[in-house]
């Protein structure tokens, strides 16, 4: 790359990449892609293939060799002597190889690889309520993260303000209107600000890392998480992935409903048996001889009826345990989608009156500021105003992130 192109490529990409900001949607998509049990999903889709495919080969000739050689007491004896026809030896041996072709099974494969779909489509719901939950884990980092930088943020407007102060008290100090233990009493304030910057500092860094982990990237410190805008949100549809996943157990119990059934059908098929033994089908030869048989069989086992009745009901008691959960999961789903967009509403109007308290606060301390400049308060009674404006503007800052962090909640809730 030439010098000058490489120059380009710094102005213009290297603050993409240090300086960037990062949206939470973003997150929600690199944690997914980076957790682990994602590549369950395509294992899930490699088993059902095999499955599949094994459940399709019942359809294929099947093949068996067979072998046996037996000693009777007795034989079938002819009470006629005829000249030429020996008797029949005790001992008597045979090779076999039977060929069965499936014609009509009663739907036994049909519902088997039906039944495979359903499970693999369970199997993936099970995983997809389970990487629907990171959603809430990167909710927790990302809103904290954004709050210890709007808390560091006010933490050095606060440290400007005080030294503001300190460097007023001293030229009090020189006039004569203020003594030394007044300036101490803002150092005091200016050290524990600076404790409490290197505690958000501190927090914040691993808060970072835990996202930075979560997303599989390395989250730089000059990084800017985008915060979200604040918009009302109201109580909708709840459309969690959990939803899906009982649809797809009900489905499945309906292919294991339908796989029972097609077990008591009868089954047609045609066969060929090729042997070479000692008789052969002419049980008068006493010789080694080559045969064959053919035809068509159509074969109904009834020993299915005496479970069918049980698995059937073992199949209705699963479903209504699966409505129950659904049910439950509904009820507390609705429930706390209510308490969360009650939330919503307290702290909408909580912040409403942030602005008027931060307002009359910081109009509180210009005025204590006026009374110590004429020697009517003594600088611990400003220093609680201006503590307590400093605390107006944090709970100012708290309810705002508290806000966008409940609409999200609710929106992890709802799925919507």
């Amino acid at each position: 790359m030439k010098p000058s192109v490489f120059i380009l490529f710094l102005i213009f990409y290297y603050p993409a990449f240090c300086f960037g900001q990062i949206r939470i949607e973003d997150c929600y998509a690199k944690a997914k892609a980076n957790y682990p049990l994602i590549k369950q999903y395509g294992l899930i889709e490699k088993s059902k293939d095999y499955n599949l495919s094994n459940a399709g080969k019942g359809y294929l000739p099947q093949f068996q060799l067979s072998a046996k050689a037996t000693y009777q007491s007795e034989v079938t004896e002819i009470p006629v002597n005829i000249p030429g026809v020996e008797g029949l030896h005790k001992d008597q041996y045979s090779v076999t190889l039977d060929l069965d072709q499936t014609i009509w099974d009663g739907g036994v494969i049909g519902s088997k690889r039906n039944a495979i779909k359903t499970q693999a489509e369970v199997d993936q719901k099970n995983i997809d309520v389970t990487m629907y939950s990171i959603n809430e884990s990167i909710n927790q980092l990302f809103f904290s993260i954004l709050l210890y930088d709007a808390m560091l943020e006010q933490n050095v407007l606060y440290q400007k303000e005080l030294q503001r102060n300190y460097d007023q008290i001293t030229a009090y100090i020189n006039n004569g209107i203020a003594n030394q233990s007044d300036r101490d009493v803002i150092k005091v304030e200016q050290l524990k600000a600076k404790q409490n910057q290197s505690q958000l500092r501190h927090d914040k860094q691993a808060f970072m890392q835990m996202l930075s982990a979560f997303i599989g990237e390395r989250i730089t410190e000059n990084a800017v998480l985008q915060k979200p805008e604040i918009h009302s949100y109201l109580l909708l549809d709840i459309n969690r992935p959990e939803l899906e996943l009982y649809d797809a157990q009900s489905r499945n119990m309906d292919a294991m409903r339908k796989e029972i059934k097609a077990g008591l059908m009868p089954k047609l098929g045609v066969f060929l048996t090729g042997g070479y033994g000692r008789p052969g089908l002419n049980m008068l030869e006493n010789e080694f001889s080559a045969y064959y048989i053919g035809g068509v069989r159509l074969t109904w086992k009834f020993g299915g009826l005496y479970t069918r009745k049980n698995d059937l009901r073992v199949i209705e008691t699963n479903q209504e345990s699966i409505r129950t959960r659904r049910e439950t999961f509904m009820f507390n789903t609705n429930l706390e989608a209510t308490q969360k967009n009650s939330n919503i509403r307290k702290l909408n109007e909580v912040l409403a009156s942030d602005d008027d308290i931060v307002t009359l606060r910081g109009s509180i301390k210009h005025s204590a500021e006026v009374k110590v400049h004429n020697g009517t308060m003594s600088v611990t009674d400003y220093m609680r105003e201006v503590i307590a404006e400093q605390m107006a503007k944090q709970d100012k800052i708290t309810h705002e992130l508290e806000l966008i962090q409940a609409i999200y909640n609710l929106k992890y809730i709802t799925n919507n």
